[in-house]
């Protein structure tokens, strides 16, 4: 006993009543598994959607439908004049699933040329609806020749020179992005 008369420690009672207010490891590891699962849940539901058959869409991603399967290219977009303006220019590379997705407020003729380009190109025109109008393959470096689309371009897709050839894109090719193609993006 103390000077004061009060006790150190605690009784056996009030030991055994913690001990019993306290949940045993089995309750508390059902208790995790039980918030590890609903947090999966909570992240999942805001998570895009899965593709069974192939890549999503997303701002900065453009899908062509090649002959051998969807293409995925990682996208920077031009939809200002200026960005119009520059492109590429002065790039000495760029990666082999990358490209530039020039982006037009109104269809029209789509004119393109090489200057102050380093690297060589393939231009792929597209229509409203994603439809590829045509594609300049291996456009010439610094070259000032016109290159133009086959009618009125929604968006012009620039991607290394080659590309093209290699996953066989043409006039009729299916290419999704939001912009240009919102009801295949949903």
């Amino acid at each position: 006993m103390s000077p004061s008369g009060a006790t150190f420690g605690r009784s056996a009672f009030e030991l055994a009543r913690r001990r019993a207010a306290r949940p045993s490891a089995d309750a508390r590891l059902r208790v995790c598994v039980v918030m590890s699962s609903l947090l999966a849940v909570i992240l999942a539901a805001g998570a895009p959607p899965a593709a069974a058959d192939g890549p999503t869409c997303a701002v900065d991603r453009v899908i062509v439908e090649a002959a051998g399967g969807p293409v995925l290219y990682t996208v920077e977009i031009a939809d200002e004049p200026a960005e119009h303006a520059e492109g590429l220019m002065f790039r000495t590379e760029m990666a082999s699933d990358a490209g530039m997705l020039f982006l037009f407020e109104t269809p029209r003729q789509a004119s393109f040329w090489m200057r102050n380009t380093f690297i060589s190109l393939d231009m792929i025109f597209i229509a409203p609806g994603g439809t590829v109008l045509n594609v300049a393959e291996n456009t010439v470096p610094f070259s000032e020749a016109p290159q133009h689309s086959d009618g009125a371009a929604a968006a012009v897709l620039e991607v290394n020179a080659g590309e093209a050839a290699r996953h066989g894109i043409g006039p009729g090719t299916a290419t999704r992005h939001p912009t240009l193609t919102p009801d295949a993006c949903e």
